[in-house]
């Protein structure tokens, strides 16, 4: 793997914005860090340090950075989207239109799906394994309802991409307007949310909030976020965020926290969005300092390597966590009182542990999250789709389905599997076999369509 990094980050284009990486693998690293941190497990069961220790909220300012990661999304799917429009030019409309969106859909959805695929697989065949063997109670039964939850950003994630080819097409024609229109869509559903006492509403913003930070991306794409305009979205965004909590009806956390009336998170918020953009501005503010940094071969080579597993270590950071904590109670080994001294020093030791158990994780799934090579001859590189009516229809059905399955599988998890347990999926309930299906269903309707007929 070393000369293979060596050979990519040697091969890396003047022209890339090395940056996005840096981003994409920082804020990833944020996330894993903060569910490590935020875990407080004890033999009675697991709980929130934040819930613990209120005082210590104040940091999901920083450590809530999925803003970012959709941000960088933006960015990557303009890119990605154009690369494909410039060589097929004669893609405005019909058949080659829709070649063009199956395309992107599977490239886009192929290297995030696959590891996804493979761990829903093996947490399902373990979960069913335990449950039929009787087990599935205390500390396994919580691991079998929470290793899952992760998986809501990459349903979110999927619908970004489904929804990167129109609304380009509304950012090149508006600017920033049309970014403006999501964050005013938003700020229309909390008003209806919290001033007109509209049910259900607030669930629009799952689509508002995050579509509006990814437009951000658009606009990075284009040049458009200049050091002063990012100084705007870094002070505008942070003031805003800090009157809307101190005034409005947001809790301090960024994150979910148990038993509180209103989530900034589930559904999203605009006291979120503020967050979301002052923290957009704050980490183009420091583009130039560490674009020096990433000239040096050595930190560009690990930015490198850690960008071809950051899925599979996102995606099995929870399983290495519970993991420690299921050997640690099994040796006997005393967990402390969340926040006490005891707990605090105990800390390194746990962290350590989980990264070493998720280094052993990626090690085993890594080849999973390579893009899958085309057969020589067959003809399926990324616009070998022919033009095929229907291909943009099914490659947009399969999306769809595919973040259904996967939200859904976010929130019923593998807990009670024998037991029919579901979730309520837009008013409908789910199971996880349910949401198993959906998304493999959904995921080879998008192969499909993004293939087209074999050429042989």
């Amino acid at each position: 793997m070393g000369s293979s990094v060596r050979e990519l980050a040697g091969a890396t284009p003047a022209t890339r914005d090395r940056y996005v990486d840096l981003l994409r693998v920082a804020s990833l690293g944020a996330v894993v860090l903060g569910h490590w941190l935020m875990a407080a497990v004890t033999p009675d069961g697991v709980g929130n340090l934040l819930a613990v220790v209120p005082a210590l909220q104040p940091l999901t300012w920083l450590l809530q950075v999925m803003p970012v990661f959709f941000f960088v999304g933006g960015f990557s799917h303009a890119l990605s989207y154009r690369s494909l429009l410039r060589k097929r030019p004669e893609a405005a409309s019909g058949a080659a239109a829709d070649s063009v969106y199956s395309a992107f859909l599977r490239a886009r959805l192929q290297r995030l799906l696959r590891p996804t695929m493979v761990f829903v697989l093996v947490w399902g065949a373990a979960a069913l394994l335990v449950q039929l063997l009787g087990g599935g109670g205390g500390l396994t039964g919580v691991t079998l309802r929470m290793v899952t939850q992760p998986l809501w950003f990459i349903g979110i994630y999927l619908a970004m991409v489904a929804f990167t080819p129109p609304l380009l097409r509304l950012h090149e024609r508006y600017g920033w307007g049309a970014f403006a229109g999501l964050a005013g869509a938003a700020v229309a559903v909390d008003v209806l949310r919290f001033a007109a006492g509209v049910p259900y509403v607030e669930f629009l913003n799952f689509a508002f909030v995050w579509l509006a930070v990814h437009q951000l991306g658009f606009l990075r794409a284009d040049g458009r976020i200049h050091p002063r305009r990012a100084a705007l979205l870094a002070g505008g965004g942070l003031v805003a965020a800090c009157v809307l909590v101190a005034f409005g009806p947001y809790p301090l956390s960024m994150v979910g926290m148990p038993g509180e009336k209103v989530s900034n998170m589930a559904p999203p918020t605009l006291a979120l969005l503020a967050h979301g953009l002052w923290l957009v501005g704050a980490v183009e503010l420091l583009r130039a300092p560490a674009a020096r940094l990433l000239e040096r071969p050595r930190v560009w080579r690990t930015v490198v390597a850690a960008n071809g597993v950051a899925m599979t270590a996102f995606l099995w950071h929870l399983t290495a966590m519970f993991g420690v904590y299921g050997a640690l109670l099994a040796l006997d080994v005393d967990l402390p009182e969340p926040a006490s001294a005891a707990w605090w020093a105990q800390v390194p030791l746990r962290l350590a542990l989980a990264a070493a158990l998720t280094a052993a994780l990626v090690a085993a799934f890594r080849t999973f999250e390579r893009p899958a090579t085309p057969a020589p001859g067959t003809g399926r590189g990324p616009l070998a789709a022919s033009g095929a009516p229907g291909a943009g229809p099914l490659a947009a059905l399969g999306a769809t389905l595919c973040l259904l399955g996967v939200l859904g599988l976010s929130m019923v998890g593998f807990g009670g599997l024998l037991d029919g347990r579901t979730a309520l999926l837009i008013a409908i309930p789910v199971s996880a076999p349910a949401a198993v299906a959906m998304t493999l269903g959904g995921w080879l309707l998008v192969e499909r369509a993004g293939r087209g007929p074999d050429r042989r």
